[in-house]
Order: structure tokens, then sequence, then C-alpha cells
């Protein structure tokens, strides 16, 4: 039975998660532990011998949890509000009836939360729909039992009649589905079953008193909960220079010297992801460029920068692109003693990929001219 219902709730998973989670990558990011509140509301049925209806009471409930990995957290919740205790064999104007009695109680505990959905679909924050379950204790602390020792003063043999305050340990579990609005915020509907001590409702039955939640809740998770992957970068290609060559032409009458105009350089400065910082192994392409302009006074050159088409909107990846270019600018001004008259920047966002590899966009494309 137990097997055949585990298959049962791993289908449902399955089948809960499938289609939403077709485009998404587990692998494309990392959990980071963060903590999350829950507010709760709901109704409470108690066991007893009165009607169904006639023993449903308000229940709410406030959580701290710690999400410890993608699958297991450890949440602190106080339960309150209002049960009820019902017995039949109640006289009144000579008929026996049901009677109910409510009572007021706090639980607060501990409970184990495991993330169904993603122990066995894998980890996926954008996944909209996530199944736990969960396991803890509480200790409820009951109080205002007023109409039980009123009926019991009529002359009804409570045998737990208990007045004051009392305080009992309880176990509990249940389920909780969980709807994702975004990356702070989610709705969920969560079903729980409390176990305690046959004194709970007064009553002597034999047997231990339950109690059962239906809960909406709002949680709002606090933190950063993940982080993308960073796209490897590709290893650029250094391009070679190709010197000027000047070509020796045979004298006919007198000797005639060809002027010989320097050649354009270029180079291609990249940059990681989300990043205008010219990393170690691109400044020396930094340097060639800052030698040639030092020692041509008159060549100017030209920084376009450019951001993928892959990450980013088109506001981030303008903003991107320019300053790519202003960083290499800076550095050529400011390090190597290049004029800023023989310096020009333009950018081009991600609307132009000067390269197939979405990778290699992230440049500053530099081009010296005489």
């Amino acid at each position: 039975m137990k097997r055949k219902l585990f298959i049962a709730l791993s289908a449902m998973i399955f089948a809960t998660n499938a289609s939403v989670n077709a485009q998404e990558s587990s692998s494309e990011y990392i959990f980071q532990p963060h903590a999350y509140l829950q507010v709760q509301g709901g109704a409470q049925y108690t066991l007893g011998e009165s009607d169904f209806s006639e023993l449903i009471s308000p229940s709410v409930q406030i959580g701290l949890g710690w999400q410890f990995n993608p699958w297991l957290s450890a949440r602190l919740a106080v339960g309150a509000w209002q049960s009820k205790g019902g017995f039949n064999g109640y006289i009144e104007d000579g008929v026996s009836r049901n009677i109910t009695y409510k009572y007021k109680y706090v639980a607060p505990g501990i409970d184990v939360v495991f993330n169904l959905s993603n122990a066995i679909c894998g980890y996926n924050p954008h996944r909209t729909v996530n199944v736990s379950a969960f396991v803890g204790g509480a200790a409820n602390i009951a109080f205002g039992n007023d109409e039980a020792n009123n009926i019991a003063g009529q002359g009804y043999d409570l045998v737990y009649l208990w007045s004051g305050t009392k305080v009992r340990p309880v176990g509990r579990g249940g389920l909780a589905l969980d709807f994702r609005l975004s990356d702070r915020v989610s709705l969920g509907i969560e079903g729980n079953a409390n176990v305690l001590s046959d004194k709970y409702n007064s009553k002597k039955a034999g047997n231990a008193d339950w109690y059962f939640n239906a809960l909406a809740s709002v949680s709002i998770r606090l933190g950063k909960t993940y982080k993308k992957k960073a796209a490897p970068v590709p290893e650029p290609v250094e391009q070679t220079v190709v010197e000027p060559v000047v070509e020796e032409k045979l004298p006919v009458s007198e000797p005639v010297v060809e002027e010989v105009k320097d050649e354009c350089m270029k180079r291609d400065v990249f940059f990681t992801i989300n990043s205008s910082v010219i990393r170690e192994s691109e400044r020396a392409k930094v340097y060639e460029l800052s030698k040639y302009l030092n020692n041509h006074k008159n060549a100017i050159v030209e920084i376009t920068g450019y951001a993928d088409a892959g990450t980013g909107t088109a506001a981030i990846n303008s903003r991107l692109s320019s300053e790519r270019a202003e960083a290499v600018k800076k550095m050529l001004t400011e390090q190597c003693g290049v004029s800023a008259s023989q310096i020009k920047t333009s950018y081009k966002g991600s609307e132009v990929q000067p390269f197939a590899d979405n990778d290699m966009n992230r440049v500053s494309i530099c081009i010296i001219s005489n």
C-alpha cells in the first residue's frame, strides 16, 4: 500500500511539473540558502462525536523557515485559535442530542519540510508548482475550557475534564502545494494532521485525539535564492599583426624611394558576462594599441563596445557596451599616456553582433587608422 501511494505521489509531481519545466534546465542555476516567512489562515476540524460541520473552527499559523538546500528546510511555526469537542447524549427539553463546546489553544512547534518536486524532478527555481511533505512536533497550550466545565456542572460526566491552562505534546505531519508568483512570493495550500493525548477534548475515548487544519498561505522568500551560472567565456583568438612591408624597387635613372603608409591595427578586447573590467589576459592588447598610438601621434583609434544578445535586456546591454568602450579609453589615457584626442568611442549594445559565437560579442573592437 505504501509503495502504491509513493508511486502515485511521484506520478502526480511529475505530471504537475512536466509542462512548466520543459524550457528550463536545473543545471543553469545555483541554489543559495535563504530564509522564508509564511502567513497562513483557514479552518480546523477536531475529531469528535458531533456532525462534521459542527466541529469546524477558525485556525491561523505563522512560520519562519530556513531553506538549507533545494529539497530540505526547517520551519518554526506557531498555530493558534480554537478547537472544539463534542459528544452525543446531551439531554435538552427531554430530547437527546449532540452538543459541542469550544476552547482555545496556541501550538508552537518545528517542522522538517521536504520539497518533493526538487528531490524527484531536480532543482528549478522557476517551477510553477512545488509539492512538499513535512513532519514535526509541537507543544499544544490549551486554555479557556469554560463551556465544557459548564456542561459538566449540569451533571454530565466528562472523565478528562480540565480547566486552566494545559500543555500537551503534539505530533504532526502534512502535505503542501506551493504556487510560484515570483522569485520572492508564492501562494500555497497546506493540509496537516495533529495527534495528541486523549485528554485534549475532555472526553475519554480510549484513543488519541486528533485535529486537522486546512490552510491557505502566502510565502515570502527573504534574500537571494539562486544565481544563474555564468556561461564559459571562450579564449579569444590572438590576431597576428601584419607588419608593413616595403618593396624595394630597382632604380631606372635615379633612386626612387616609395613612401609606405602604416597599415591599420585591430584589437578585440573581450570581457566576461555582465562586466566591463579589463582582465589581465586582455590588458596586453591595450598596451599594444597604446604603443602604436604614442609612436604615431596622427593615428586615431575607434573603440566600439558591444554586448551579447543572449543575456540581459536592451537597456542593460546598451549601458554595458558603453562602459566596455569607456574602460578601454580610460586605460589608454590614464595608464598608457595616450592623448584623448586620438580616441573615439561608440557603442552598439546588443543590436549589432559582430561574432557568430554569442559569448564573443562581449567585446570592445579597437581599430587604429591613420
